[in-house]
This record gives structure tokens, C-alpha cells and sequence, in this order.
């Protein structure tokens, strides 16, 4: 049957099973946005109050559900409004489309109203781009767009469609999706009968784990590795919820702000394996000093991570739900007291503590815990709030806690929570901001209302740039460059004149009853948390210095 090239588009959504998108209209995307009006009983479009919301929220939706997250905008300024989003998706490798429209094809190249040449800005953030310049094209290249999105290591994918493309007529046949294929068939053995006895021989091994684990959906085996292997584990920030939380063999994250047990652990170890993770600069620190009496076992579904921060010993190319069910049939069940004595004493000597005097980022992210009993999911924003909601609320399950790991986006959160309650209607979903942050993008709380999204919005208020200004502290001497907020904003009033509940919390006897009427309420709230300027993250290791040498409020 013969179909315009807009009507192809919606057909091939709805043979991915996408039920929700976020976007923007203008005028080169409207084709698009007429054939998605005649099928808006299968498709819910969420029209955000920014582009770049857009993004985040089709990213959130991703990280939540383990879907392909879909966004779309229109040419020129809508398609550059979504390339933060795009970055950030790019980074911690989420499966997502962005659609984009174009001028017509004589226009191109002609600096004609609203162009701009979006493939070649998203190239070196998105995993593939396309343009899309006639209608007989559109189907093949939107399914593949998908399979590359979600397969092997996922990512962001991009195409834009010219408006000649979305109008003229070609054939169309409906087609089943392409079975996405995250495992590598061809493990090579001899890499995996070397890390077996690597961890055969290990009397301290430490398991270090990041987000690949929730890309593949391999926690239990995971669980399963930990329990064989007797070792203890730590986590990335991308890795939260991969491993439960409340058992005995997690220690907490590790790197800048990581417990001190997982820095000292890693560091004391004789084996550290390394699953899903990209060795990034914020948990080694100093790469000389990095885990140096420890061999290093690399296990990641990308080859072109093994090596490229830190040097390993063995390494396995594939995917980590595969790679661990290989070596749960192999390796030798241990039992390690000796080295697990020493990994509980380091966890009652240096335990994560805060100031008890008054309401504190801390003291928030535990009572939200408390009163969720661990059960909601956690989106953020980035900066001295996003590293305690990392380190006080305990992530039990995967897709709990959503946050900008690699690219570090503010403005990210708001967004990310509105696609993540979409994608999980089921769970309580809060997002945790600062003044900061919240600054951004709040006008998403107007999206939030519109469509009565009941995400509950926390803005950890100290009215300056924390984490910046944390910085400026221990390292600037005290010179806070533009970094002080205290102006006469008022987020209650903002929140409220954008149709949301908002309350104001200034003393830590106020908060428990405050989250429990937000959660009753059902519909959006902004909760203004107002706590002290000078509040910093500890534990902190200085930038270059070694994770070895984590210090915190009382090491200063």
C-alpha cells in the first residue's frame, strides 16, 4: 500500500511498539505531527515546554522501562535544542531515537530558513545518524535506526527526514522488528578460561560494577557471580541498583565521592573485576595509583573500552548477562572470610555520617527512603544532591535510580522523571534537584501539570552553585566566582503559578509529613527544601589525587 512518507513514520513506530513520545512542533516536522494526530489513540505524544525536556524525558522512559526512548523536533533550533539530551544519552549509553525534520531538498545547503545541517552536529554523539531525503527510504532507515539503538552497546540514534520526505508517497508493507542481539556469540574461551583461573587463584578479589549490568538485565546473575566468588561489590553511579543495596557484600560506590571502605578495598585488593563499566576518571582518580596490587579483569560488551583508561590483565568482549552465566559455570565456589573481616571492619570504621544539625541533603535523601521504603524511583540532576541521593538512599533494584552519569547535565532530571513515570506508572517517581539545577529547567513542571504527571519535584535549596562552590572552598580559597544564588526567587510561587502543589520545608521535623502528603496527592508537587549554603559531600578525593586518599569533613 502506498503511504506518505509522515504515515510511514507512524506505521514504524507502532511496529516498535512505541506508545509514548516527546516533542516539540514546527513547521518542517509538521507532516509528522498530522499523521500522528490521526493515531493518538495509539500513540501518546507528550508536547514538553522545551526541546531539550524532550530529550531528557525519552531518555528517562529509556532508562526506566529498558526501551527505546523517542523524541522528536522540528528543524533548525527544535533538532540543536535536543542535542544536550542526545550528549547525555550518548554517554551513558541509552537506547533512543531523535526525529528530526529538514527543509525540502532544493533547500538544502542553502542557509534557507530553520536549516542546519543536524547529522553532521550529532555526529560525534549519537551512535549513527541519517538523513532521510525520499519517501522509499524512510522505512528501512527508521527500522534500522531501532535495532542500532537498542542492539550490542545501546545509544542514542538520530534521523532527519527532509519535508519532501515525510510528504511524498511511497509503498509500505508492515514488518515484524529485528530481534535486537545484545550478546557477542563468538566469547572467545581462551579469554574466559584465563579470568576463571585469575579468580580461582584470588584470595581478595572485589567486584566493581556499572551500568552495563542494567543494560543486560544481568543482576541476578550477578548476584549469583558475588555469592561464588565471596567477594565483596561497589558501584559506579550508572551501576545503582544493579546489586541490592542492603546486603552485606555492598560497600557503596567508589571514586570521587565514593565510601572510603570501597576505595580502600579496591585499592587493598589482589583481583578487581570490573563488569559494564568504562573506567571513568571520577572513580580512579589517580590512574598510576588505581587498584595497583590488583590484577584487573575487564568485562565489557564493547571492545573498544577494554584498555582504554586503565590497563588490564584479562578481559572478555561481550555481554555481561552472558559472560556471567559462563563463569557462574565454571569458577570454583570460595569462601574468603579473612579478606570479608576486613571489608566489614573498613565499613564500621568509616560508615557515610553527616551533620545531625538541621535539615541536610543527607538527612532528606533518608527520610525519602524512609518513607518510600526504598520502593520509588530516584531521578536527578547533578551536583552535591545528585551525589547524596547516590549515597544515602539505598537502589535494591535496577532502573530505580536515573541520573547524568558521563556528560553531568543539569536541567537533566525534571525531564528524565516525567518520561520515567510515563514509562513506570506503577512506582513513586521523585526527582532531586538543586536551586541550581531546578533553575534550568523547571518550566517542565508546567509539562508535569498539563498531563498531571504525579512526579513529586525535591529542590535542595542552599541558594548557591554547591557542588561548584564546594570546590572553591577546599581548592579556590574560599573565592566564590558566581556561584551565589541568593536572590529573591521564589519556587513555592513559581511552582505554583505553573499549576503545581508546592510546599516550603525549613526544619527536618517538617519533611516526613511533607513527602507523605505529596505522595497522597497524587498529582505534581514541588517540595522547596531550604538547607545550609556551606553543606558539602563527603567522603572527597581531590581531583588527581589517589581514591586511596579519600578524606572527609573530619580528616580536614
Amino acid at each position: 500500500m502506498q503511504l506518505t512518507g509522515s504515515e510511514i513514520i507512524i506505521e514504524c513506530l507502532k511496529e516498535q511498539g512505541v506508545d509514548t513520545v516527546f516533542g516539540y512542533p514546527g513547521g518542517c516536522i509538521l507532516n509528522v505531527y498530522d499523521a500522528l494526530y490521526k493515531h493518538q489513540d495509539e500513540i501518546k505524544h507528550i508536547l514538553t515546554s522545551h526541546e531539550q525536556g524532550a530529550s531528557h524525558a525519552a531518555d528517562g522512559y529509556a532508562r526506566a522501562t529498558g526501551k527505546v526512548g523517542v523524541c522528536m523536533a522540528t528543524s533548525g533550533p527544535g533538532a540543536t535544542n535536543l542535542v544536550t539530551g542526545i550528549a547525555t544519552a550518548y554517554m551513558d549509553s541509552i537506547p533512543m531515537v531523535a526525529i528530526t525534520a529538514n527543509v525540502a531538498n532544493p533547500l538544502l545547503g542553502r542557509d534557507s530558513f530553520q536549516e542546519i545541517d543536524i547529522t553532521g552536529v550529532t555526529m560525534p554523539i549519537t551512535k549513527h545518524n541519517f538523513i532521510v531525503k525520499k519517501a522509499s527510504d524512510v522505512a528501512d532507515t527508521l527500522r534500522e535506526a531501532f535495532y542500532i539503538a537498542a542492539s550490542g552497546r545501546p545509544g542514542p540514534v538520530l534521523v532527519d527526514f527532509t519535508k519532501d520526505a515525510t510528504a511524498d508517497l511511497a509503498d509500505y508493507k508492515k514488518q515484524s522488528p529485528k530481534p535486537v542481539t545484545k550478546a557477542k556469540t563468538d566469547v572467545n574461551e581462551e579469554d574466559i578460561e584465563k579470568v576463571v583461573k585469575l579468580i580461582n587463584k584470588s584470595k581478595r578479589p572485589y567486584i566493581f560494577i556499572g551500568g552495563g549490568i542494567i543494560a543486560s538485565d544481568a543482576e541476578n546473575e550477578l548476584k549469583e557471580f558475588a555469592d561464588l566468588v565471596d567477594a565483596p561489590v561497589c558501584d559506579s553511579l550508572m551501576g545503582k541498583g544493579a546489586f541490592d543495596a542492603t546486603s552485606p557484600r555492598y560497600t557503596g560506590m567508589i571514586g570521587m565521592h565514593g565510601t572510603k571502605t570501597s576505595n580502600y578495598g579496591v585499592t587493598q585488593c589482589d583481583l578487581l573485576i570490573a563488569i559494564g563499566v568504562r573506567f571513568s576518571d571520577r572513580v580512579i582518580g589517580n590512574v598510576k595509583k588505581f587498584a595497583k596490587n590488583a590484577k584487573i579483569v575487564h568485562i565489557d560488551i564493547d571492545a573498544a573500552e577494554i584498555n582504554k583508561n586503565v590497563r588490564t590483565d584479562a578481559s572478555i568482549v561481550g555481554d555481561a548477562k552472558e559472560i556471567l552465566a559462563i563463569l557462574n559455570s565454571k569458577v570454583s565456589k570460595s569462601e574468603k572470610p579473612e579478606w570479608n573481616a576486613t571489608i566489614a571492619e573498613f565499613k564500621e570504621k568509616y560508615p557515610l555520617s553527616y551533620s545531625q544539625n538541621g535539615l541536610t541533603g543527607p538527612f532528606i535523601m533518608e527520610t525519602l527512603y524512609k518513607v518510600t521504603n526504598g520502593d520509588a524511583i530516584i531521578t536527578t540532576e547533578v551536583g552535591q544532591h545528585q551525589m547524596w541521593a547516590a549515597q544515602f538512599y539505598k537502589y535494591t533494584k535496577p532502573r530505580t535510580f536515573i541520573s547524568s552519569g558521563g556528560l553531568g547535565t543539569m536541567g537533566y532530571g525534571l525531564g528524565a522523571s516525567i518520561g520515567a513515570k510515563l514509562g513506570a506508572p506503577e512506582k513513586l517517581v521523585f526527582n532531586i534537584a538543586g536551586d541550581g539545577c531546578f533553575r534550568m529547567n523547571m518550566n517542565e513542571i508546567a509539562t508535569a501539570t498539563r498531563y498531571n504527571i504525579p512526579i513529586i519535584q525535591i529542590v535542595v535549596n542552599n541558594h548557591v552553585l554547591g557542588m561548584v562552590r564546594q570546590w572553591q572552598t577546599l581548592f579556590y580559597e574560599k573565592r566564590y566566582s558566581n556561584t551565589i544564588l541568593n536572590d529573591a526567587v521564589d519556587f513555592v510561587k513559581l511552582s505554583e503559578a505553573m499549576g503545581a502543589v508546592a510546599f516550603r520545608v525549613t526544619k527536618k521535623e517538617e519533611l516526613e509529613e511533607t513527602i507523605k502528603k505529596a505522595i497522597e496527592l497524587n498529582r505534581p508537587v514541588v517540595i522547596d527544601c531550604i538547607i545550609d549554603e556551606d553543606d558539602k559531600v563527603f567522603p572527597m578525593v581531590a581531583p588527581g589525587a589517589a581514591i586511596s586518599e579519600a578524606f572527609s569533613e573530619e580528616d580536614l
